[in-house]
């Protein structure tokens, strides 16, 4: 730090040193630290800055550092700017913020990560959804690590992801971003993901704690309706678990039962800070605080609004400072006790202190290749595990003697439809259609070009992603009967509030393909030519009667740059697949369908409703090349319901002709449980490589609090009596069975929960 500012105190302690900084400072210097600055975004267009009259009553970025600043929000991802201007624009500012504060203390400077950096030529990850579909959870840790580093070596210290929310209904625009429908996927998931990060040195951001994902007709930022027993059990665990390792956790913008999350003082200081002892800081959501008041309606200005949600324990404004703008004067009135400023700044003080941001002027530079051959391996490596080959009738791999294949489907040629809604390609470059995308990022159909060298490929869009036009059908079918196989590719095309079908703020009604898209599928289907449809969305559809008639149905989750070569070694039997459903495929027959998890009344009940929700393809599904064969071979009969643990081994063999990759899953069954359960519940699982013909042991190990659940009294614990562990290919597969006893009282789970499944290949 420069001379002009005076002494910090000197500790190896993070927490001492921020208590002995807090005490020499004014009220305005400790209030400066829990806010935040977006410099450039009243400039900025579209998704970036959806709603530009919060941008026009934001203090301006030289009023902001004054005596200090919390956060400096999104330098590198609000336009498009290189590596090297960016840092030199982002050494301009934390200058500034710097030289306002008479202690010198810098801003954290935050981004968007969720399918990798959100920055100009940064590496595009498939999305969180394709993730859970790998069921692999140290790829996603190679990616969080590899993310962290790219963010540190950017000068920015926090990433705002990953999404931990659990889909609750299908329509909601961004299912795309999240891991799937089952919790303790989600959990298992995102903490590696965390994990990865916070290893780079960067600071995770999980968010929307809470129940963001299960809003009212799945419309985004409405309000939750949802009972406690079913946000402890389903909500809440992901969080639970991955803020035992992340440093900061985001706000949801959603109230539930009437209580927004942003001045919920239950969930942020009686759970999370006084159950589960996080210690981390809390961001809010951009604009969350200020929504108190214009949309929530529960605080008379937003200033008013700053003041609820510092008492409900957030503790820094984002994206930049509004409603914490009259929190000294509410101090002077009596309005607000100093000590909750205290109590905020403190842990932005102790945070800034554990990234070295007190005591490093500048930050050693280094060469920064945001697209490194290494991330691509990875980016490679997690999109061919996530492909879902859903139904094969033969068909697949394509056979090296087809000649004539007909290309169709308007997700075939556009490289925007690998990407999500929070990738930089579709978040911003999509305002600047001039800018170059800044990264190799071939289309389905360059990579079978390359790929299916001999063959002659016709290629036909038929239609729009979400136009509605027909007249090019008739020219896709042409082209189907030509062929000796179509390939029909269809889906979303990601976009933010409304530029895309799925995404934030891009909401569906039904889950019928956007568009056209249905009628082209059934045309072709039409055609007698068979029929490989390839789904490349951000959500599940009902696909109508390519069901029952498609020669092969391959579902893809935005698989980001390297998604199209990862698709055509799939196709051509390359490489072979093994993803898994984290959400189900509806029917028709079900527009509101409920995940596996739906309780017996939500399940198909013949004479009751006319409506059927049983899925098209249900939660865990997912084929091969080969065959697998699942025994178990050991396993506990009996455990106390206190402090114990269940061990199941379950011999996994390669009947097929090929390498692959299985994914044992382990659900659950609780018989006559005290309140309410799914019929089944997953609480294991493991993914196992095996050459052909070859066999391995997976011994899973489950912590009886895994088979914990809320009761009556509201409550956690582990009921006494019979329970049933399957070992299974899917939710609704049979499998092999063993009964196991849980003997003893009924015992309260340890909240925060400390142990977890694990498993190992022995």
């Amino acid at each position: 730090m420069t001379s002009s500012h005076p002494p910090l105190p000197a500790s190896p302690d993070a927490a001492e040193r921020a208590h002995a900084l807090l005490a020499r400072m004014t009220l305005e210097e400790k209030i400066a630290q829990l806010g935040s600055s977006w410099p450039g975004s009243e400039q900025a267009e579209g998704d970036v800055a959806p709603m530009q009259e919060t941008h026009l009553r934001a203090e301006s970025f030289e009023d902001a550092v004054v005596d200090g600043l919390g956060h400096l929000t999104r330098v590198y991802g609000t336009t498009p700017v290189s590596p090297a201007d960016g840092r030199a624009r982002l050494d301009v500012l934390q200058a500034a913020v710097v030289d306002g504060n008479r202690w010198g203390i810098p801003a954290i400077a935050h981004e968007e990560c969720l399918t990798g950096v959100t920055a100009w030529g940064a590496t595009v990850y498939p999305t969180p959804l394709a993730w859970a579909a790998s069921f692999d959870p140290a790829t996603v840790r190679l990616m969080g690590a590899r993310i962290g580093s790219d963010l540190r070596s950017l000068g920015v210290h926090q990433g705002l992801a990953p999404v931990l929310d659990v889909v609750r209904d299908y329509r909601w625009g961004r299912v795309e971003e999240t891991m799937g429908e089952d919790p303790h996927v989600v959990a298992e998931i995102g903490t590696a993901y965390v994990e990865g990060v916070e290893s780079a040195g960067a600071v995770a951001t999980p968010k929307h704690f809470a129940g963001y994902a299960a809003s009212r007709g799945a419309r985004n930022h409405a309000p939750v309706s949802i009972g406690p027993r079913e946000f402890a059990d389903v909500i809440l665990p992901p969080f639970e678990r991955a803020l035992q390792t992340a440093r900061s956790v985001m706000n949801s913008y959603t109230d539930v039962d009437g209580i927004p999350a942003a001045a919920d003082t239950n969930l942020f200081t009686s759970l999370l800070r006084e159950q589960w002892g996080f210690e981390g800081t809390v961001v809010s959501d951009y604009w969350a605080i200020p929504f108190l008041h214009s949309m929530h309606r529960i605080a008379a200005d937003e200033e008013a609004a700053g003041v609820l949600a510092l008492h409900a324990g957030i503790d820094v404004e984002l994206p930049h400072r509004m409603s914490f703008l009259g929190l000294a004067e509410a101090v002077r009135a009596g309005e607000v006790p100093e000590a909750l400023i205290d109590r905020a700044a403190e842990r932005v003080l102790r945070q800034k202190i554990e990234l070295a941001l007190l005591d490093i002027a500048d930050e050693p530079r280094r060469e920064v290749d945001l697209d490194s051959p290494a991330n691509r391996v990875v980016a490679v490596t997690l999109a061919e595990r996530s492909i879902v080959l859903v139904k094969n009738g033969g068909v697949l791999p394509l056979a090296p003697s087809l000649r004539r294949i007909a290309v169709i489907g308007p997700t075939a040629d556009d490289a925007a439809c690998l990407f999500g809604c929070y990738s930089f390609p579709n978040h911003v470059l999509v305002h600047h259609p001039d800018t170059p995308l800044g990264i190799v990022a071939p289309t389905y159909l360059d990579a079978l070009f390359e790929t299916l060298d001999d063959a002659e490929i016709t290629a036909v869009a038929g239609t729009s992603v979400r136009g509605g036009e027909t007249e090019g059908i008739a020219a896709a079918v042409a082209a189907a009967r030509d062929a000796e196989v179509a390939i029909v590719f269809v889906g979303d095309r990601s976009g933010m509030f409304g530029l895309g079908t799925s995404g934030e703020g891009c909401d569906v009604a039904t889950l019928d393909l956007p568009g056209a898209q249905q009628q082209l599928v059934d045309a072709v289907l039409d055609s007698g030519t068979p029929v490989i449809l390839v789904v490349s969305s951000g959500r599940p559809y009902a696909l109508g009667r390519a069901v029952g008639e498609a020669a092969a149905i391959v579902q893809v989750f935005f698989p980001g740059q390297e998604g199209a070569g990862a698709l055509a070694d799939i196709l051509t039997g390359r490489a072979n697949p093994s993803g898994r459903l984290p959400v189900q495929i509806p029917t028709r027959h079900a527009p509101q369908p409920g995940t596996y998890l739906a309780p017996p009344l939500a399940l198909r009940s013949d004479g009751v409703s006319n409506l059927d929700p049983s899925p098209a393809f249900t939660f865990g599904h997912g084929l091969s090349y080969t065959r697998f064969e699942r025994r178990i071979v050991d396993a506990d009969t009996t455990a106390r319901t206190e402090a114990d643990d269940v061990v199941l081994a379950v011999e996994v063999r390669n009947t097929g002709p090929v390498r692959g990759a299985d994914v044992v899953q382990v659900y659950v069954s609780v018989a006559d449980p005290s309140v309410v359960q799914p019929l089944r519940r997953l609480v294991a699982f493991h993914r196992v490589d095996l050459d052909a013909g070859q066999s391995a042991v997976v011994e899973l190990r489950l912590p009886v609090e895994t088979f914990a659940f809320t009761g009556i009294d509201l409550v956690r614990s582990v009921e006494p009596g019979p329970i049933t562990l399957r070992v299974a290919a899917s939710a609704d597969d049979d499998g092999e069975a063993r009964q196991i006893e849980l003997v003893g009282e009924r015992a309260p789970a340890p909240s925060p929960r400390r142990r977890f499944p694990s498993a190992r290949v022995r």
